[in-house]
């Protein structure tokens, strides 16, 4: 996802930087629009270096020698339908005015006319400003409109004064740009481990045992847990994928790396989410030197470790989920696997469909509990991980539920 950070010219423009951080650490792309005041307060640069993205403060460009062509003059609309969300933060009194009365007099308020995406606005000013009955009447209009208004804080204020104007504090104006996502906090104190991606076992310096896994999956379910508030560690195999901002990667090769990482990080987490497509097999003895053709070759194997195994042994209180990916007899082998590795959910697809599954944005799973079980039909994998977190929320609710009882 995507939302635009509108910075306007208060003395809290520099909190704004921090708001950047952290909305990336939940994996969310930001990009920053400056109005002409905030630019005397920060410059465009630390949110450029920030947040990776061009920064916007002018509505065409200031060098007369440099007239504006077609792609700048319709920016404004090419943002406004390129964002999930506009957050402004801080917001100040003359900017909350010009939304109210649909002005266009810069990028910012000519990207808030533009844009049917949410709207978050986040007011700080002098107590005075704040209470004064144009303000208030700008907000009231505002909020009928459907602006989300995060509340600003009370205490001393830069002008010298005490009183309600301070910017609210970062984690609820996050929480506010979350929500209007529908990204809920559900997640928040949780610790998530997920291993994504396949494994290579080793044959020579040049060839490898692997399978078809992506990675994707276990990357969306770890995206999807950091926007609902989650401490992920993520243990990836190989893929071309760039693991979410937020998450903390250890990348491994082989299954005997991934068993490694998993229990070295087992004891921080409060819950696993194993989709790895890990090798059960590998060469048992791997050639120093590539191996020359020669005519027919017996390779012999031998077991990998078993994670999942190794995580049941090792485990506390943990809610441990894992995948299968099936040919035939899906549920039936679904179950037996939820039983013998003592798990709290098992997500099971068919891999022989064409386009879901394996190399594919799309999947169909059912998801298997010990009193339920969940159809998710085909969806891209960013809806199948809300679903299975969804899974993980109601197991975790019920243990509680057990426990007061």
């Amino acid at each position: 996802m995507k939302i635009a950070l509108g910075v306007t010219g208060g003395i809290a423009a520099y909190k704004s930087a921090e708001i950047v951080r952290q909305l990336q650490d939940r994996g969310i792309r930001v990009q920053v629009i400056m109005t002409r005041a905030a630019q005397e307060f920060v410059r465009p640069l630390t949110f450029a270096a920030l947040s990776g993205e061009k920064v916007i403060s002018e509505m065409f460009p200031r060098d007369s020698e440099q007239p504006a062509n077609i792609d700048s003059a319709i920016e404004h609309i090419a943002v406004a339908q390129s964002i999930d969300a506009l957050l402004v933060a801080p917001a100040t009194a003359d900017s909350i005015a010009h939304f109210a009365q649909g002005i266009a007099r810069d990028f910012l308020t000519t990207l808030y006319l533009a844009t049917t995406a949410p709207v978050i606005v986040a007011p700080a000013m002098n107590v005075n400003m704040w209470n004064h009955p144009a303000t208030r009447a700008n907000l009231e209009i505002l909020r009928k409109r459907g602006v989300k208004i995060v509340e600003p804080g009370s205490g001393y204020l830069a002008c010298g004064m005490t009183g309600f104007g301070r910017l609210a504090e970062n984690e609820s104006i996050v929480a506010a740009v979350l929500e209007s996502l529908g990204a809920s906090q559900d997640f928040s104190g949780e610790t998530v481990l997920i291993t994504a991606g396949p494994t290579r076992e080793k044959i020579d310096p040049v060839r490898y045992l692997t399978n078809r896994s992506s990675g994707r999956m276990g990357y969306a379910i770890a995206e999807a847990a950091l926007r609902r508030g989650a401490r992920v560690l993520l243990v990836s195999g190989p893929t071309v994928l760039t693991a979410p901002g937020g998450a903390e990667l250890t990348n491994v090769e082989s299954a005997e790396q991934m068993h490694d990482a998993v229990v070295r990080l087992l004891p921080q987490s409060t819950i696993v989410v194993k989709t790895a497509a890990v090798s059960d097999y590998r060469p048992k003895f791997a050639s120093a030197q590539k191996i020359k053709r020669k005519g027919p070759m017996n390779l012999e194997l031998e077991s990998t470790p078993d994670i999942l195994k190794e995580i049941s042994a090792h485990k506390r209180s943990q809610i441990v989920v894992g995948f299968a990916a099936e040919t035939e007899n899906a549920l039936e082998n679904a179950r037996r696997k939820l039983s013998a590795k003592q798990l709290d959910a098992i997500v099971v697809n068919d891999v022989s469909r064409q386009g879901i599954g394996f190399d594919s944005e799309r999947n169909e799973v059912t998801i298997i509990t010990h009193d339920e079980i969940v159809e998710v039909p085909e969806t891209s994998k960013w809806e199948v991980a809300q679903r299975v977190l969804d899974q993980v929320v109601r197991i975790r609710d019920r243990r509680k539920s057990t426990v007061k009882a």
